[in-house]
């Protein structure tokens, strides 16, 4: 996120602003001529100083353009009418799955972000792992993880978190989740489809990516994880090299949607037609309808909107596969 000169508390660089928001420094000093915010104070140096505020402004700012608002048409606002839209546009956004009906709400999730708060790492992964005891690793994710990493995200959206609260979250929750994971691929030996996962590059966010290959081989799939930021020449020649009969994106709402869109149109230019390209997260690229290809070619993508989703992907990749290797 920023880190705050110890004189200066709340008060944040240039360059804390562009790590923390992804907005580069050229777009803030355009935007500041262009628009008349951001309005940045002066340290005894001349350099930029931006507030809380002002931080918090821009990260609204920031997740609106990603949803497809022009800079022009945000940048100027207050930060309520900032929110307002926000909200408003939170219908359209990707939400977790609600829990099925007859199912309570995971009771941790209220102690959760307390001990977060108060860096209780080890309270925290105890009460992750007594959750995942009582429930299950599905359940875990879709009742716990799923809601919980939304108000980890508002939080931090909110100033309410510091990136190194976000990030001691996340690498509890990997922990976690790894090593259910690992009990998992012990316990049972993998079937197709081979899977193979990872994000296009610039995008950092590995948990989702990680609660997906969970239901993956909770399926009994055979994944192939790659980690984040893969280039797409290289998702290609590993995608060959492993054999894969699916390429799994994770996406967040951090890219810009037109540039996502032409990775994954880029991609499945170079993909086997009959390799699948699999994107799922937070991306409104999720959300969009496809043009451009004829149906009989299929999607360039298939939407995975929420975690249940990749149960019935299997299901069909399955049932298709079966229905080819009768007609042989």
């Amino acid at each position: 996120m920023t880190s705050s000169s110890p004189d200066t508390p709340g008060e944040h660089s240039i360059a804390d602003v562009e790590r923390d928001t992804g907005l580069s420094k050229d777009t803030l000093r355009v935007w500041e001529r262009r628009y008349g915010f951001p309005t940045p104070a002066r340290d005894a140096l001349g350099e930029r100083r931006y507030d809380d505020n002002q931080l918090i402004r821009l990260r609204h700012i920031r997740r609106l353009i990603d949803a497809g608002h022009r800079p022009g048409g945000v940048v100027a606002l207050p930060l309520a009418d900032l929110v307002a839209l926000d909200t408003q546009g939170a219908g359209k956004r990707i939400q977790p799955r609600a829990s099925a009906v007859g199912e309570m709400a995971c009771p941790a999730l209220a102690q959760w972000l307390p001990l977060l708060r108060r860096q209780d790492a080890h309270g925290l992964r105890q009460a992750l792992a007594q959750a995942l005891t009582e429930r299950g690793l599905a359940r875990l994710i879709t009742e716990c993880v799923a809601p919980i990493n939304v108000q980890v995200g508002q939080a931090w959206l909110d100033g309410q978190l510091a990136v190194y609260e976000e990030h001691l979250y996340t690498e509890i929750v990997q922990s976690v989740l790894r090593q259910a994971l690992g009990q998992l691929t012990q316990a049972r030996a993998p079937t197709p489809p081979r899977i193979l996962l990872t994000t296009l590059p610039g995008e950092v966010h590995g948990l989702g990516l990680l609660m997906a290959e969970c239901f993956m081989v909770m399926e009994g799939c055979h994944t192939v994880p790659l980690g984040v930021q893969t280039p797409l020449p290289d998702i290609v020649a590993a995608a060959s090299t492993s054999g894969a009969d699916i390429v799994a994106l994770g996406l967040t709402a951090a890219q810009n949607p037109r540039d996502v869109r032409a990775a994954l149109d880029q991609l499945r230019e170079r993909l086997p037609p009959q390799v699948e390209i699999w994107a799922g997260g937070q991306s409104p690229v999720l959300l969009k309808p496809q043009r451009g290809r004829p149906a009989s070619a299929g999607p360039v993508f298939w939407p995975m909107t929420q975690l249940q989703d990749i149960v019935l992907g299997v299901a069909r990749w399955r049932a298709q596969a079966q229905a080819l290797a009768d007609a042989a």
